[in-house]
C-alpha cells in the first residue's frame, strides 16, 4: 500500500543523516522506525500483561 508522509525539514534531515549513518534509503529507516514503535509497544503490552498476571510468582522468585 503507497502512502505519503509529510515530514518537517528538521524530521527531513534527522531522518536523512539517520539513513546515511546506518548505510539505508530514507524509506528503509522510516520503515524500522515504524516497525520498531509497533513491535515494541506490543512487547510492551506482552511484559505487563506477565507483570501483572504473575506478580505474586515473581515476588517469591526474586526472594
Amino acid at each position: 500500500m503507497a502512502m505519503n508522509l509529510r515530514l518537517t525539514d528538521e524530521d527531513t534531515e534527522a531522518l536523512r543523516a539517520y539513513a546515511a549513518e546506518h548505510d539505508m534509503s530514507m524509506q528503509q529507516a522510516a520503515l524500522e522506525g515504524i516497525r520498531q514503535l509497533v513491535h515494541g509497544d506490543r512487547r510492551a503490552r506482552f511484559i505487563r500483561h506477565i507483570l501483572d498476571e504473575d506478580r505474586e510468582l515473581l515476588h517469591r522468585l526474586a526472594q
